[in-house]
């Protein structure tokens, strides 16, 4: 059911589409009908327009735009919301909506996309991305670029997750975290350890001098997403140019099989449920487990919640000396079937820019993408944050191609299995990389 599902929903997505363009150029000439168009840097960019005007009016005529965007915590509400509040003085003819998808985010999305009734701006996960741009839903942006904007400013790996085969960019990244290695103070001082491991084989030697007491050295997560880095430090893939799976190569299953060792060979790894956790963060303020490999989420919630634990962060250690971690990021991104594209990307080039993304990261719930700003901000240079703004100069952006949901599903059920030994990995990958395709292939 779920396989036909997403077939119709691919389907329906495109008719929605090609009804969208029988009105065509009346769409993308936005609301800011004084604005000039500039269409020569974006290859199949139909109507984008020049962002050069000072705020994209409409002769004095304020308008209205939605965003449409997922929850968060109230301190982040807040920061959205002043962030939002400057942009309005900024742009005073532009008046943006702020609407909340609270539950089924990209369920709901896509459905009305469908139904013409999405935000003309939204919120994106990387891990979503590659899905939707082959269904000629999201504008592209490339036309609407200027020197101004600076996009060089942005970390490579996080600006690249939102962009296209074609060479578009489709969106601009406004937050990130990668994963970092957490460690307890206390006990590395205890074993007599000085400074974080470098290398992963330091890793699971110090992890074995930690494992004592009903305490483990490291804690895992055994999915996709925190895996990923793992699979490509000996020059594995999780997919091939087409979409379908191949993580069961030689190489990949180089890097997971130093995952499983450790849980099973070594006996110094562990996973949350092992010791009545919910996840990595709250194991290791528990002090149930040495390191875990986090992300800057992490942080806020140690704080809160284990507010005398002693710990550091440092980048994760070198996997066949290579550097490597994962880094997971969410962008604005343009509905094409917005009436109001010139607001619509005065809004984006707002909140993605500095001005806007310094109010949003100000106080480190979210990170910078832009180089910049985590430097004037001092995150670079963050005792706890320093680690994970230097990873994103080097990580694996969270997706895994147009079929993700089928290739993550796969993949996490089968490598838990041989997580905890029920099978081997090459059998477990092996059965997961058939299931996945064969999937795919019945969606085709």
């Amino acid at each position: 059911m779920r396989k036909k599902g997403l077939t119709i929903l691919t389907v329906l997505l495109a008719l929605a589409l090609v009804i969208a363009g029988c009105g065509g150029k009346s769409d993308n000439s936005s609301s800011s009908s004084g604005s000039n168009a500039n269409t020569s840097s974006s290859e199949g960019n139909s109507g984008s327009g020049n962002s050069g005007g000072s705020s994209g009016d409409s002769g004095g005529e304020v308008v209205e735009i939605t965003l449409n965007g997922w929850g968060a915590s109230p301190e982040e509400e807040q920061l959205l919301t002043e962030t939002l509040e400057e942009f309005m003085k900024k742009y005073p003819n532009i008046k943006v909506k702020y609407e909340v998808i609270s539950e089924q985010y990209m369920d709901v999305i896509k459905t009305r996309l469908i139904g013409g009734q999405a935000g003309d701006v939204f919120y994106l996960d990387s891990s979503e991305a590659e899905a939707l741009f082959d269904q000629n839903v999201l504008e592209p942006l490339n036309g609407y670029i200027t020197d101004e904007f600076d996009i060089a400013d942005f970390e490579e790996p996080l600006l690249n997750a939102f962009k296209g085969a074609d060479g578009n960019y489709y969106g601009f990244p406004k937050d990130m975290s990668t994963l970092v290695l957490f460690y307890n103070k206390k006990h590395f001082e205890e074993a007599g350890l000085s400074e974080p491991p470098k290398t992963w084989d330091e890793l699971r030697e110090y992890a074995k001098i930690l494992t004592k007491d009903g305490r483990y050295g490291l804690g895992v997560a055994p999915e996709l997403a925190r895996q990923m880095f793992m699979i490509k430090a000996f020059g594995g893939e999780v997919v091939d140019a087409e979409g379908k799976a191949v993580f069961d190569s030689p190489e990949a299953l180089q890097g997971l099989q130093l995952v499983i060792d450790q849980h099973l060979i070594d006996k110094t790894s562990v996973q949350p449920t092992e010791v009545g956790a919910g996840w990595g963060g709250e194991m290791f303020g528990q002090e149930k487990v040495s390191m875990v490999i986090e992300g800057n989420w992490a942080i806020p919630y140690l704080d809160n919640n284990f507010p005398d634990l002693e710990y550091g962060t440092a980048e994760v250690p070198t996997v066949n000396g290579k550097k490597g971690t994962m880094a997971f990021t969410v962008a604005y991104v343009m509905n094409k079937q917005s009436k109001h594209k010139q607001e619509a990307w005065k809004l984006i080039e707002f909140l993605t820019g500095k001005e806007g993304m310094k109010i949003w990261t100000s106080k480190g719930f979210a990170l910078p993408t832009r180089k910049s700003v985590a430097a004037e901000l001092g995150y670079d240079k963050d005792e706890y944050r320093a680690a994970i703004v230097a990873g994103s100069a080097y990580a694996t952006p969270w997706q895994v191609g147009k079929y993700g949901p089928l290739i993550i599903n796969n993949f996490n059920n089968q490598f838990v299995s041989a997580f905890l030994g029920e099978q081997s990995l090459e059998d477990a990958m092996k059965k997961a990389v058939e299931t996945a395709n064969k999937e795919i292939e019945a969606m085709q």
